[in-house]
């Protein structure tokens, strides 16, 4: 088997996101998670292999993926994509840069691009500069975020601070004029020793001609975004044959752990329109109260009439006057376990559609479900697909879960992603 396209993403959601425009674009794509310990057995055009490492030490960052690149080198991978989030988030250490270099290293490349856009859910670059909306992205709540707080819009000097090799820009005046020309300022960087570009997208017009100029690199890093313009590098046109899913049944529930300001708003609808939310409270966890048993004593009466919220979303006020008391990483790890203790415990009590929203969060709870393998669907909201995965904590039977980025979605998001099954 040829594989063609081989991935590695830095965390479960954004592994989702990608696999998910990848699908929409008529590829077949397994999600993985974690690096397989045995050959690829399904018949797919591409594999997304989703990783925990954006927070982590940067030389564990390097080797989560370089372990990844192996495994899928050996499956034939004809291009490697190496996929962050649309947000360009990472600490001041990494792990973009550092991991980009790696990937680079072991591939023996001297050039690859990097950009975070993704036009659809309104992350675009202009000069080099990440807008999220229609504000600079350090004007935008992820100023606050607790894990990865991002204070610099300008992605030229964020990635230069990362790596060794030289950065530059492919503005947009090279990327309106297509994949000629945005070629010739490949060439022209090169010969400047420039060794990262950053592009330029504000539409997916753009992106579009970016993928043709993107065809014979060996690697490319970016957000979700990008992956639209390369299935037709392979001459793969958009089908829905690609996201067709098993039927849907069992009972519905939400956990989320991130505190986002989209995810905030998910929340607030979710409890406007009526129905079942229970909050968990950090500091309960840490007093050695017994929240999970509590969450599930309070959600089996209520699981039985519809779907129901558990969650430990917060505004940044509030995060930071618990990590203050408990530490960031603490805290961090304490609301995750416990989130994702409550999935397991919700999936062993018959909930068969499972809304997760939080990257880390996301990570927790597919490892706590002990889901090696995503199957992916159709989109729910742009970068959000339904997947469908085999769990332990199901008999071994299946389940349908959307992996929800704590920056994406509509505000009506928990209570409309059923719908869609």
């Amino acid at each position: 088997m040829t594989l063609l396209l081989g991935c590695i993403a830095d965390d479960f959601t954004g592994a989702t996101d990608l696999a998910n425009n990848l699908v929409r674009a008529g590829m077949r794509v397994v999600q993985t998670i974690g690096v397989p310990v045995s050959p690829l057995a399904a018949e797919v055009d591409a594999v997304v292999v989703a990783l925990k490492s954006r927070t982590i030490a940067p030389a564990e960052a390097v080797a989560q993926s370089l372990d990844a690149l192996r495994w899928l080198k050996a499956q034939g991978a004809r291009q490697v994509y190496f996929k962050y989030c649309s947000t360009f988030d990472s600490t001041a250490e990494g792990n973009i840069g550092p991991v980009t270099e790696a990937l680079m290293d072991a591939l023996g490349c001297d050039f690859t691009i990097a950009t975070p856009a993704f036009p659809d859910n309104k992350r675009t670059v202009f000069k080099g500069y990440l807008f999220a909306g229609d504000v600079l992205l350090n004007e935008s709540g992820m100023q606050n975020h607790p894990l990865t707080p991002m204070t610099d819009p300008n992605l030229v000097r964020v990635m230069q601070a990362q790596t060794r090799r030289k950065v530059g820009l492919i503005d947009y005046a090279a990327v309106a004029k297509g994949a000629a020309a945005i070629g010739e300022r490949i060439a022209q960087l090169r010969r400047e020793n420039v060794g990262v570009a950053i592009v330029d997208a504000v539409s997916n017009d753009d992106l579009m001609r970016l993928g043709p100029a993107l065809a014979d690199m060996p690697l490319v890093t970016a957000g979700s975004g990008v992956a639209i313009g390369l299935p037709a590098n392979f001459g793969i046109a958009p089908s829905s044959a690609a996201s067709v899913l098993p039927a849907a049944g069992g009972l519905q529930a939400v956990v989320s752990g991130s505190c986002s300001l989209a995810t905030n708003r998910q929340v607030a609808d979710f409890i406007a329109s009526g129905r079942p939310a229970l909050a968990i409270d950090p500091m309960q966890i840490a007093s050695g109260i017994d929240v999970v048993a509590q969450a599930l004593a309070w959600a089996a009466p209520r699981v039985e009439q519809g779907p129901v919220l558990v969650y430990s979303t917060a505004d940044p006020e509030a995060v930071k006057s618990v990590q203050g008391r408990l530490g960031v990483a603490e805290a961090g790890a304490m609301v995750e376990e416990a989130i994702a203790a409550i999935a397991r415990g919700l999936v062993d009590r018959g909930v068969r559609q499972l809304v997760v929203a939080g990257g880390e969060t996301s990570g927790a709870v597919v490892q706590a479900l002990g889901i090696a393998q995503l199957q992916i669907g159709a989109q729910i909201d742009p970068g959000v697909p339904w997947c469908h995965a085999h769990s332990n904590a199901a008999g071994g039977g299946g389940l349908h879960i959307t992996l929800k980025s704590g920056n994406f979605g509509s505000d009506d998001f928990f209570t409309k992603a059923f719908t869609f099954l």
